[in-house]
């Protein structure tokens, strides 16, 4: 048997059919044609004139690849913003390729990178108090306000940090873990001792890193001088996901 084609001439148009399909489509017509006659034809291309009817036909057994084509144009066009391959769709499937990382492994990048982004806070911090002795202006500065390099390291590393005193204990918009380590913080100052940092997962996406300043840092006099225990504690919100990356970043670093 011979494995030939029908070549359909509809005006400009030319649709090629193999023989599996041309019995269904033309009928008792492909019977015209013997073997013979096919093998003959341009090697076993038969070549047909379309009619009407056959157009019809040919609609409708092309029907499939025709809805295919439409709903794929009708979903480019309602949504312009067409899927691509954005910067943060390749963070995102980067992300779901990292290895298992345990909490160990965050909360002790937690700790490294806290201590490092405190020390240079604070000591933006310190220096912007001393440039002033307005009490307005020094107001704004104990709550970062102008304070340029704080506000890069914030946004470089997804972080809020913030300056909490001892009226914060109450602040019930902080988690209420985070207000029972303040409370054991004031309670180590007042008992002369020296408290250290602390890092506390407050959901399943968020570290909070805490730090008390230490009392002969001018941050606890002119932040927080009216208070009965003047003391100051850094807090420091991580995003997992953000720690992750980091991490990950550290260890391409290294292999390479």
């Amino acid at each position: 048997m011979y494995n030939f084609f029908a070549i359909l001439k509809n005006g400009k148009r030319v649709y090629l059919i193999r023989k599996t399909k041309l019995r269904k489509f033309l009928g008792p017509v492909v019977r015209q044609f013997s073997f013979a006659e096919c093998n003959q034809a341009a090697n076993g291309i038969v070549f047909i004139q379309m009619t009407k009817r056959l157009s019809i036909k040919f609609l409708y057994m092309i029907r499939p690849l025709l809805i295919s084509s439409l709903l794929i144009t009708l979903l480019i066009e309602c949504n312009p913003e067409r899927v691509r391959y954005t910067n943060e769709l390749k963070q995102e499937m980067a992300d779901s390729k990292i290895k298992r990382i345990t909490n160990a492994d965050l909360v002790e990048t937690v700790d490294d990178l806290g201590g490092k982004v405190i020390a240079v806070v604070e000591k933006e911090l310190t220096t912007q108090l001393q440039k002033t002795t307005d009490p307005a202006e020094r107001a704004k500065i104990c709550q970062l306000n102008n304070l340029p390099r704080t506000k890069a390291i914030a946004e470089r590393y997804a972080l809020d940090i913030r300056l909490l005193g001892e009226a914060d204990i109450q602040n019930k918009t902080l988690n209420a873990k985070e207000r029972e380590i303040l409370d054991a913080y004031l309670y180590s100052v007042k008992q002369k001792q020296s408290p250290i940092s602390n890092i506390q997962k407050i959901t399943d996406t968020t570290y909070v890193y805490n730090k008390p300043v230490a009392l002969s840092s001018p941050i606890c006099d002119v932040c927080f001088g009216k208070q009965e225990t003047p003391f100051a504690v850094w807090h420091l919100g991580f995003n997992k996901r953000e720690v992750v990356r980091r991490m990950s970043a550290s260890i391409k670093k290294k292999s390479s």
